[in-house]
């Protein structure tokens, strides 16, 4: 069973997808709910996603637990990767990943995921900023509009990026294809970066990311150092 549903408008697309999972949800099943109005979206680590009505999507998806033998971590590199090549189709340009799982689109977050365990699946939500042009609250942040000055539909936009994400899916990738791509396309990798650390400014260089969700920073003492996810924040 492969459906994607439309609302009006919710709070939180994760949070409404459960009412569309059947009890037993089969290992082929996809089932995603998507809306042009999210009220109360939610970001990684407890972090707020906002989207303007009608101008960008959310999306959420859910998935067996079955579906993917792997650990959350890189469930979450292979969605980000799914999303930065679903852009890179649609703009022609290459977007980087922006560990662990951003979107960057011209130096501009424009995507970012969320993943949840509900039930007896893998929820996966996703923002897509599209015709957005007024980010004066984010100055990070941007849509394909701005980064593109291109403008797509977005409800045909999320009825193509669910196809393109069955697709993806249905031809898994092993955990060291997916680590590899990853590090190919991770923003700002092997360049000199501003990192704030414990309130220190600290100059370092990226050099991978790892199967357990870790970053591989190496600092001005010349060692390798890893941080997870908000023990470090990149400043650019």
């Amino acid at each position: 069973m492969k459906i994607l549903h439309h609302l009006t408008e919710c709070n939180s697309t994760n949070d409404e997808i459960i009412n569309f999972v059947p009890s037993i949800l089969q290992k082929e099943d996809l089932v995603g709910v998507y809306t042009l109005n999210q009220t109360q979206g939610k970001g990684q680590y407890g972090n707020s996603w906002e989207i303007n009505p009608n101008e960008n999507i959310a999306i959420s998806l859910a998935v067996s637990l079955d579906r993917f033998p792997f650990a959350v971590s890189i469930i979450n590199y292979y969605t980000a990767i799914i999303v930065r090549n679903f852009i890179a189709n649609l703009t022609q340009i290459q977007p980087k990943i922006k560990w662990p799982n951003d979107i960057i689109l011209n130096q501009k977050k424009v995507s970012g995921i969320l993943l949840e365990k509900k039930n007896n699946c893998l929820v996966i939500g996703i923002g897509i900023n599209v015709l957005q042009q007024n980010f004066e609250c984010f100055p990070k942040a941007g849509s394909i509009y701005t980064q593109t000055h291109h403008s797509f539909e977005p409800h045909l936009l999320a009825k193509e990026f669910f196809e393109f994400f069955a697709n993806e899916i249905a031809q898994p990738k092993t955990e060291a294809q997916i680590l590899e791509i990853l590090n190919n396309t991770l923003f700002k990798k092997d360049e000199v970066c501003v990192f704030d650390i414990k309130g220190v400014r600290q100059n370092g260089i990226i050099r991978k990311a790892d199967a357990e969700g870790y970053l591989w920073i190496e600092l001005e003492d010349e060692q390798l150092h890893k941080f997870y996810h908000k023990e470090i924040q990149m400043l650019y």
